[in-house]
């Protein structure tokens, strides 16, 4: 008897969840929004090359007890499985060898650079899933006029429960180094990502 076929566009009345769908066989990468299941786009080299540095740089400066990891799921809940671009977690009490998504209550940084396909997702939808979830910060990188990477530094206000941009003397929106002591420290070279 073979496996039955699933109408993948044709969700359940309460939505899918990410038990039901991350065994499905799609023939793309997908991404789960309020149980609806979305093809994700593809990404353009700049995209990726900013990403790939940002955790590279990240990775570099981590400290005991986080992990910094890109394109992993973070379970915000069943029907929104979210994928930073790259994420830091604590990752104290997690089995590496069995972890499928990181639990949202363990990130302290979501971090997403920003797509043409992406736009709406990462200035607004995304940092509202990971703002009610409790993340403290959240990062969102654009492309600038120049095509050089712009970081806007966002954290968790608890008291309204939303991102607001970082309080610092050098303000929140970062285009050359940029310096945080959380969630441990670390100095990002923005510029050093496309050497002119």
């Amino acid at each position: 008897m073979g496996a039955q076929r699933v109408d993948w566009m044709r969700p359940p009345c309460r939505g899918w969840t990410y038990t039901q769908v991350k065994d499905l066989d799609l023939p793309f990468e997908w991404d789960l929004v309020d149980g609806v299941i979305r093809p994700r786009a593809m990404t353009d080299h700049w995209h990726d090359l900013v990403r790939d540095e940002l955790y590279f740089q990240l990775e570099r400066a981590g400290q005991d007890p986080y992990a910094i990891n890109t394109g992993r799921c973070v379970l915000v809940d069943e029907c929104n499985p979210a994928r930073p671009d790259v994420v830091v977690f604590d990752r104290t009490g997690l089995d590496f060898f069995s972890l499928e998504c990181v639990p949202v209550a363990a990130v302290s940084l979501a971090l997403e650079v920003v797509s043409p396909t992406t736009r709406s997702d990462d200035r607004h939808r995304k940092p509202g899933m990971y703002a009610e979830a409790g993340v403290p910060h959240y990062w969102r990188v654009e492309r600038g006029e120049d095509d050089l990477p712009v970081l806007h530094e966002f954290w968790l206000d608890h008291p309204t429960g939303v991102y607001k941009p970082a309080s610092r003397p050098e303000g929140a929106v970062h285009t050359d180094r940029f310096r945080t002591e959380v969630p441990f420290p670390v100095e990002i070279d923005l510029k050093s990502i496309f050497p002119v």
